[in-house]
């Protein structure tokens, strides 16, 4: 008996899906007829995370904003009250020793680009508070030949250090440091001060406990023949400024 003819058009619609070609396993399909992700070129999902690019997930949660800016704001406002005051930063004649006055007048103050193996830091609201800084002390310091306002370290890893200044010919260095401790006392409650050695570069020097904003501070001040200026290091003890005061003094003040 002779066969029915092939069927031109095909297989009919319900004749069953033919057998898997070995080698090939049969996978899902996804809606449309995409691949899955693994050849969209995405790493497979982890446990509990979907499909796809990290990146289109949504942007990263903001962090916690850190309460840096308004202590600078504050240890600024103070150092600027000193410098405006006019009785901290008044250089005069200086009377005494030829060998004094020629190396006071050759002090100057400088802000390196790094401090105690810190960096200068770069935040922009901490840049702008010691521009301010410098400005303030140039229009009201008189007879001023340098001055430096900076800031060095890490805020994230709460290592912060401020230092400020200004150079010239002062008579009584002892008299203006006192002057700015009295100052710093009220305004930063800066307690426990002692007097400290001052290094190489002489004149008197003393470190103190301060707090602004519940963040300890550790504040030195020096002053000599030929510059007043001060160190501020936030979440430091006095004890911790007095142990990097000479090296961060002897980087800062330099005479030609």
């Amino acid at each position: 008996m002779s066969q029915p003819p092939a069927n031109p058009y095909g297989p009919p619609h319900d004749s069953p899906t033919p057998p898997q070609q070995p080698g090939q396993p049969g996978q899902p399909q996804q809606p449309g007829g995409w691949p899955p992700p693994q050849q969209q070129g995405f790493p497979p999902a982890q446990p509990g995370q979907p499909y796809g690019d990290p990146s289109l997930l949504g942007p990263p949660q903001p962090a916690k904003k850190s309460k840096v800016g308004k202590i600078v704001l504050i240890v600024l406002a103070v150092v600027l009250v000193l410098c405006v005051g006019g009785a901290v930063i008044t250089w005069l004649a200086v009377k005494g020793p030829v060998g004094d006055v020629v190396d006071a007048s050759k002090t100057r103050l400088v802000a390196p680009a790094t401090l105690a193996g810190r960096p200068k830091v770069t935040d922009a609201e901490l840049q702008a508070a010691a521009d301010q800084l410098v400005r303030e002390m140039k229009s009201s310091v008189q007879n001023e030949t340098s001055t430096v306002g900076a800031f060095y370290g890490d805020p994230t890893k709460q290592d912060l250090v401020m230092i400020a200044g200004a150079s010239g010919l002062m008579s009584d260095p002892k008299k203006e440091m006192d002057t700015a401790i009295s100052k710093l006392s009220s305004e930063l409650t800066v307690t426990n001060l002692v007097a400290v050695d001052p290094g190489p570069l002489g004149g008197e020097a003393s470190c103190g406990d301060g707090k602004a904003e519940s963040v300890p501070l550790g504040v030195c001040v020096w002053a000599d023949k030929g510059s007043l200026g001060m160190v501020v290091m936030y979440f430091k003890s006095a004890e911790q400024a007095k142990a990097e005061f000479v090296t961060i003094r002897g980087q800062v003040e330099q005479r030609s």
